[in-house]
């Protein structure tokens, strides 16, 4: 068993079958195989073993997965780290993991901090000149006479396969250790999902060091034996171009994209030959998703995990969507709601979200207790609030750290923004907890509005008093241009909380 087993299998079968578009430039399974079969045959001979850790801090480009599939036939354990990382942020994963060798650019260099990483034996760079610096180019001509595949380190189920740092939203982040099964299991349940097939072409632009782009993408794209179409970012007129001219077939994207799309008035050619769309990593307003399909056709199907799910636990399946629910659990997961206690709760009722199935994590890397709160009774306990219909379809609430206190009573700040979005001069919304001296916490709101569009506060509030229990309502808004988010789109409450 090993990850990079499923290009391997499309390069022996069909070796010119198109693997990567990116930048108007090819590569065929072929190709790509055998230099990921070069490049694994370098870090071989540089050192690098089985569970040795290698890492990539790399933006989106050929070289990320390159390097990640050359990782994988070694049998190390490939560790991401977010390329929008500086260098005390990159320190502290790299020494956490104890990464012998990172793959990087001359452009990101300056933010590796060599010195400090004892562990760190070798710089690679991907893109970019650096004088003195290992380049990528040399470590693949190093590793390739007779430009054959390598020799695939065969791996037990259990072993670890990649490291996935959580977004460290409460102190440092965590490790997410999966495992080659975790992997392999989760990315075939993916194809059966969403139906990824070899005649597809699925545009990548979501950062591929993170969890959804990795597994959900790339490598059930790969499973497939589909074509990825890379973008180093989400530019939306070259992301938009590139779909239309390289007629891409599925769009993964998250609510924020999904939103600024809606709120640009992308004219429907640009994605008329796209079949499928889905959204994931945050909860899609039910009103966004209902604009999106009357404009565009095609509902938005949502998924729900973590990155300890490696990430998919739940799929809103094709054969019966529903909208605002993130569907039921995918082949060999359960998901049920748990009260504080860890008791099962009835359907309809809000609880945590726990999960339990073969994409559960191993473990957060050398972190024993933080394990053991995450892991409980063989349960993965999510953090999230949600319910489950009589159907078995999970519907999200929000997030337990994010619930505002108002007074004693629970405020979900998911609640609060659905009904925010059907306000016709919002464009884009977070609700959030702030401290009051009387209540304990109050709410506010920080909203983006329609180009074009007015509003005052006094407005807003009222708006949401029509709809909502007094205490739920904001008590402050702010008007701002745009809201801080991940390099994954997802809106960062805690930097608003911060700023508050």
């Amino acid at each position: 068993m090993n990850i990079a087993n499923h290009v391997e299998r499309i390069a022996r079968r069909h070796p010119g079958r198109k693997a990567v578009v990116f930048e108007a430039k090819d590569i065929s399974y072929g190709a790509l195989d055998a230099c990921a079969g070069a490049l694994a045959r370098s870090l071989r001979t540089n050192g690098v073993r089985r569970g040795d850790r290698v890492a990539l801090y790399l933006p989106n480009i050929p070289a990320f997965i390159l390097a990640y599939l050359a990782g994988q036939k070694t049998g190390a354990i490939v560790v991401s780290v977010n390329s929008m990382f500086k260098s005390e942020e990159v320190k502290y994963i790299l020494n956490d993991s104890g990464a012998k060798v990172v793959f990087t650019t001359a452009e990101l260099l300056p933010n590796v901090p060599r010195e400090l990483c004892p562990a760190l034996q070798k710089t690679v760079i991907c893109e970019g000149l650096a004088a003195g610096e290992i380049l990528l180019d040399d470590w693949l001509a190093a590793g390739r006479p007779g430009f054959d595949s390598f020799n695939t380190e065969d791996m037990r189920p259990g072993d670890p396969a990649a490291l996935l740092y959580s977004s460290g939203t409460t102190g440092f982040p965590k490790g997410v250790t999966l495992t080659h099964n975790n992997v392999i299991t989760n990315i075939r349940a993916a194809v059966n999902c969403s139906g990824h097939s070899r005649s597809d072409r699925l545009a990548i632009f979501l950062p591929l060091f993170h969890v959804f782009a990795q597994n959900y993408i790339m490598n059930a794209g790969f499973e497939a034996g589909a074509t990825l179409v890379l973008f180093r970012r989400f530019v939306p007129d070259a992301v938009l171009d590139g779909i239309e001219r390289e007629r891409v077939t599925m769009f993964f994207a998250v609510p924020t994209i999904y939103i600024a799309l809606l709120g640009a008035g992308v004219a429907q050619r640009k994605l008329a030959s796209i079949r499928y769309f889905f959204s994931a990593a945050a909860t899609m307003p039910q009103e966004i998703s209902r604009r999106w399909t009357e404009i565009y056709g095609p509902p938005v199907h949502e998924g729900y995990g973590l990155t300890e799910c490696a990430p998919c636990a739940a799929y809103n399946h094709v054969s019966k969507h529903k909208f605002g629910s993130v569907g039921t659990a995918i082949e060999d997961f359960e998901v049920k709601i748990f009260d504080e206690h860890d008791r099962e709760l009835a359907r309809g009722e809000w609880g945590e979200i726990v999960i339990r199935g073969p994409g559960v994590m191993k473990e957060y890397w050398g972190k024993p207790e933080d394990t053991a709160r995450a892991l409980r009774a063989g349960w993965l306990h999510s953090g999230d609030i949600g319910r489950m219909d009589e159907e078995d379809y999970i519907f999200i609430v929000d997030r337990v750290k994010d619930m505002i206190n108002v007074s004693g009573f629970k405020v979900w700040p998911a609640e609060v923004e659905q009904v925010l979005y059907r306000h016709p001069a919002v464009k884009e919304i977070a609700v959030y907890g702030i401290p009051d001296p009387l209540k304990g916490e109050t709410v506010k709101a920080a909203i983006v509005l329609k180009d074009g569009a007015s509003a005052n506060a006094q407005e807003i509030i009222d708006y949401c008093r029509e709809k909502l229990a007094v205490y739920k309502a904001p008590a402050q808004i702010a008007f701002v241009n745009e809201l801080p988010k991940s390099a994954t789109g997802k809106i960062l409450k805690r930097v608003l909380r911060q700023q508050a």
